[in-house]
């Protein structure tokens, strides 16, 4: 019998199950110099989702950072009570007497024992795909990991592609927990039944939770442990507790045979048994239709960009099922991972990148339909605090940003008939923002602008706010609003239009807001104030709000104006991952967002670069230039940060200093959606070259 011959770095990687593996971008690979640095694999984390809010996630390295990384994050108490119940499954191979154990651990005091890493050749992600290739002299062994869509369910597999014709073993060490995704365990927490009996085991506890797992090609030995004093960096760095603590229940004793994957699979409830090829063939074809769903709906998505095409499939990441009353059908977006759950603001900033521009429409107007039934005084919620807790209304942009989703819809599908259902509910919106609303959001007769605000309470997106401390309140009539009433005014006129209803009322709200927003132009010809109205006075600090006020697609403002505000945000905002929240040189300006909760949020939007905004930055400097290569490569180092931090996703927000470090959230909805909504409109405006 011949050994296998090794597969290739470079060649297309299929698994051995005949999977569409060709059809899938592989934007990220790193070799040994990368994943043999610890420091540098452990900042490169791979993520996994499954359509109900639960992940799995890891570091390349294998060790443990976050208190969010682990095998399984269920989602325990729909729609996001996510709990980690499966935290590792630490292999160890084995021929003869000689062991290499192919994982790392971080420990208490800084020892890292074992340093498995030193073993990986290679990482890379085919689609969204995690596979490891590790190399020990002539020995070549495969990992991969995978969940199911639409299951709290996964699996890893491991086989042998090189160095022996022999069959080796793997010993697997399972480690478990039972704890909210947010928290650490304390060792002896949780006391579950386990039991085993050939392939399967099961961890119980109680009538709350069962985790069954089961071993492909061996068998299963309980061996009950705490193991204790996990280290996790990244909590340190941000002023949390950074030790946690998990329970081993036994191991897994799998036989590796060559060309032929071995494993585990876990879930919640019970397990069915599972063909290990035919699941992985699975996960893969369904990525490979995400794509051809996008070219079909669009053909510019055919000969896309390998990193734009890594970016369709990081949509699907946020799109996630939330079923309401009379709306069993009801989607939503996790606003970023791990710790984010559906906002509406940033779920209709993303909806038109994740969703139209992905050629998923249906999913689309299933969003739009939920967020019609959580209307409330003409305001859509801000965010859901959890299962059965009443939404929080303190937002003045989100249902202005619903009115523009609203407006994408309609203009990529022509959809009348959901837009005649939900008319009623948009008028409310402008009825309720020109007559007032909660937190004094009112239309100011004056200048026929929107006003919003009260003491203590932080309503632009601009939120953060740590104690009672608002760090940036922007009380009066923030800039960015009434960019968005404008434009939702304009897009309330074309919507009467489509119905046959008078269009009057809206175009002359529309005519008041347009020359009120004057107001804002600086006399300086240095872009717009921020802010008009504050109690303090009006506001000039050089933010990035303006950037709306020409990137939306109906502006207030006079070409000339358009082309002063792409000039201020050129000059002190732009960077290459996005906008900064503030320029460098003002007074509060904080250039690296590190330390606890306090110094964190006190930095989040006073020169945080932010990531969704670099994708209207691009739509406004089209604008103004009509150069659509220009305006694409602003996004293209974006393209290049896919294959650092959260891989094959984008950030949340980086640095403002150099070299724009990623902080915050390792995936986050609307930077993919952002950039990839701004790739398709600047494609459809230039006729489709490729770049």
């Amino acid at each position: 019998m011949r050994a296998p011959t090794p597969t290739p770095a470079s060649a297309p990687w299929d698994g051995g199950t005949g999977a569409p593996a060709a059809a899938l971008p592989e934007v990220v690979r790193l070799g040994r110099d990368l994943c043999g640095d610890l420091a540098q694999a452990e900042r490169r984390e791979w993520w996994l989702t499954n359509g109900r809010g639960s992940y799995a996630a890891g570091t390349v390295a294998g060790s443990l950072t976050r208190r969010y990384h682990g095998l399984l994050t269920a989602t325990l108490a729909p729609p996001l009570g996510r709990f980690l119940v499966l935290d590792k499954a630490d292999p160890v191979l084995i021929d003869g007497d000689r062991r290499w154990p192919l994982f790392t651990n971080r420990w208490a005091g800084g020892t890292v024992e074992p340093a498995g890493h030193r073993h990986i050749e290679s990482f890379r992600l085919v689609g969204r795909l995690p596979v490891w290739r590790f190399a020990i002299g002539a020995l070549a062994i495969e990992q991969c990991i995978w969940m199911e869509h639409g299951v709290d369910r996964v699996q890893v597999a491991w086989r042998l592609v090189g160095g022996t014709a022999r069959p080796l073993g793997l010993r697997v060490a399972l480690l478990v927990n039972a704890r909210d995704h947010h928290s650490v365990s304390t060792a002896g927490h949780a006391r579950p039944e386990i039991e085993a009996e050939g392939d399967l085991l099961r961890v119980i506890h109680g009538d709350w939770l069962s985790l069954q797992i089961r071993a492909h090609g061996g068998t299963l030995e309980l061996d009950p442990a705490w193991i204790e004093g996990f280290e996790l960096p990244v909590e340190r760095e941000r002023g949390l507790d950074d030790r946690d603590n998990h329970l081993r229940v036994g191991h897994a004793l799998l036989t590796l045979e060559p060309g032929a994957w071995c494993g585990i699979s876990a879930g919640v409830g019970e397990l069915p048994e599972i063909d290990l090829p035919a699941s992985l063939r699975a996960h893969q074809a369904r990525d490979a239709r995400l794509l051809e769903q996008a070219r079909g709906a669009d053909p510019l998505f055919d000969g896309a960009p390998a990193w734009v095409r890594q970016l369709v499939l990081a949509a699907d990441s946020f799109l996630f099922a939330r079923p309401l009353p009379g709306v069993p059908d009801g989607e939503s977006v996790i606003a970023g991972y791990p710790w984010f759950g559906d906002w509406g603001r940033d779920t209709m900033i993303a909806l038109p990148g994740l969703a139209l521009a992905t050629g998923r429409p249906e999913s689309a107007r299933r969003i739009l339909e939920t967020f019609a039934r959580l209307v409330d005084g003409g305001m859509l919620p801000n965010h859901f605090p959890g299962a059965g807790e009443t939404p929080a209304y303190n937002t003045v942009d989100a249902a202005l940003w619903y009115l523009e989703a609203w407006r994408a819809y309609v203009e990529a599908t022509g959809d009348d008939d959901a837009l005649r259902r939900v008319f009623p509910v948009l008028e409310a919106v402008i009825e309720a923002y020109r007559d007032g609303t909660r937190y004094g959001i009112a239309l100011d007769p004056r200048d026929g602008l929107i006003r919003a605000g009260e003491p203590g309470v932080q309503l632009t997106w601009m939120d953060a706010k740590v104690g009672d401390w608002v760090v940036t309140p922007r009380m009066g009539k923030p800039v960015e609003i009434n960019a968005l009433w404008y434009n939702a005014l304009v897009a309330m006129q074309g919507f009467a239009d489509r119905l046959g209803t008078d269009p009057g009322p809206y175009a002359a709200l529309a005519e008041r807001a347009r020359v009120g927003f004057h107001r804002y132009v600086r006399n300086d010809a240095a872009g717009l104030l921020d802010l008009l109205d504050d109690p303090f006075g009006d506001d000039a600090s050089p933010r990035p709000n303006q950037i709306l006020a020409v990137s939306l697609p109906a502006s207030p403002l006079a070409p000339a104006d358009q082309a002063r505000v792409v000039a201020a945000c050129g000059r002190a905002l732009l960077t290459s991952h996005g906008l900064r929240s503030l320029a460098p040189g003002h007074e509060d300006y904080r250039g690296t967002y590190l330390g606890g909760v306090w110094e964190r949020d006190g930095a989040y939007h006073q020169g945080t670069v932010w990531g969704w905004l670099l994708g209207h930055y691009a739509l406004a400097e089209y604008r103004v230039t009509g150069d659509a290569t220009l305006a694409l490569s602003r996004l293209a180092p974006l393209g290049d940060h896919l294959r650092d931090a959260g891989l094959g996703s984008l950030s949340e927000i980086f640095d403002g200093d150099p070299p724009h470090t990623p902080r915050g959230a390792p995936l986050q909805a609307w930077s993919v959606a952002c950039t990839l909504e701004a790739w398709w409109r600047l494609q459809r405006a230039s006729g489709g070259s490729r770049s």
